[in-house]
């Protein structure tokens, strides 16, 4: 079972004192990117809501808005000092009279002047308070975890297609290895009796050349390396670990090394077709678990 990195939670509640809205949106990202708004009465508690994040959603690109509204309708979000913004707009105007310049807009000076409008200070945040806060965070944190698996069982449904396709392409490989051989030792055959009549040679040393050719040539290791990485593409797709997606880059990197030097060692116009194939299929399987975590 595999996660998306893209995902979308929202949560609500409410208690006797508040109103709690939490969303969650999620990106891929090679690490943990967060964002965090918080309402000022959360402040002390952001490196405890940050570790839940953290340990919940481990990486991606995270934005998260939590909103918590007072439902209190009798408190003033604000006052208004009246007799000293009077002494502001008052000591304003005698200054236009003094220096004979008139000011744009003293009215707003006066009101933006220190000490004029003083906002409300929240209550302070009650531990019960808190732990439904607390729920509600998780619960959004949940939700985008579940939009993020119905995303996975996407993905994987996608990359076992591409494991399928170069499956298939490596069966025809092993087909047409045989004829490979074939021509390849038809080839020497012929160059060996062009060789054997027109001069001396070593018969050791010939030997050991031969030796040296043919495993050059030969592609066994590469064809059986690449099935076991395959198979374990797909044993670590669906393990149920918490993230897949970087080990899924490493496995992807080792198959295209084998992918490679199968296509350089072949040398067959018919073996390189399937080589491509293979090649294209891979790099889909690249973009795709650029979005697994």
């Amino acid at each position: 079972m595999i996660k998306s990195m893209t995902g979308f939670g929202i949560a609500e509640a409410q208690t006797p004192s508040y109103e709690i809205t939490v969303e969650v949106k999620t990106l891929n990202s090679k690490f943990l990117d967060l964002t965090l708004r918080l309402p000022k009465l959360l402040n002390q508690k952001e490196i405890e809501i940050r570790n839940i994040i953290s340990d919940e959603l481990i990486r991606g690109k995270i934005s998260i808005s939590i909103q918590v509204n007072e439902k209190s309708s009798e408190a003033q979000p604000l006052s208004v000092n009246e007799s000293l913004f009077n002494s502001y707009y008052n000591q304003l105007q005698e200054l236009e009279k003094n220096t004979g310049r008139t000011f744009s807009d003293i009215l707003k000076i006066a009101l933006e002047s220190p000490e004029v409008i003083s906002y409300k200070e929240s209550a302070p945040l009650n531990e019960e308070d808190y732990l439904q806060i607390k729920e509600v965070i998780i619960n959004a944190i949940n939700d985008c975890n579940t939009h993020r698996i119905q995303e996975g069982d996407t993905v994987s449904s996608v990359l076992i297609s591409y494991i399928k396709q170069i499956e298939k392409a490596l069966e025809i490989v092993v087909s047409l290895e045989p004829k490979r051989l074939e021509k390849i030792r038809e080839k020497l055959k012929a160059n060996l009796s062009e060789l054997v009549g027109s001069i001396n040679y070593d018969k050791d040393r010939l030997e050991q050349e031969l030796i040296y050719y043919s495993e050059k040539l030969d592609v066994n290791e590469e064809i059986e390396r690449l099935r076991i990485h395959l198979n374990y593409f797909q044993d670590t797709l669906y393990s149920k670990a918490p993230s897949h997606g970087k080990k899924l880059g490493f496995i992807t990197q080792e198959m295209g090394r084998e992918i490679n030097t199968l296509g350089s060692k072949a040398n067959d116009s018919n073996i390189q077709e399937q080589v491509i194939l293979m090649k294209e299929e891979l790099e889909k399987i690249k973009e795709q678990i650029l979005n697994i975590l």
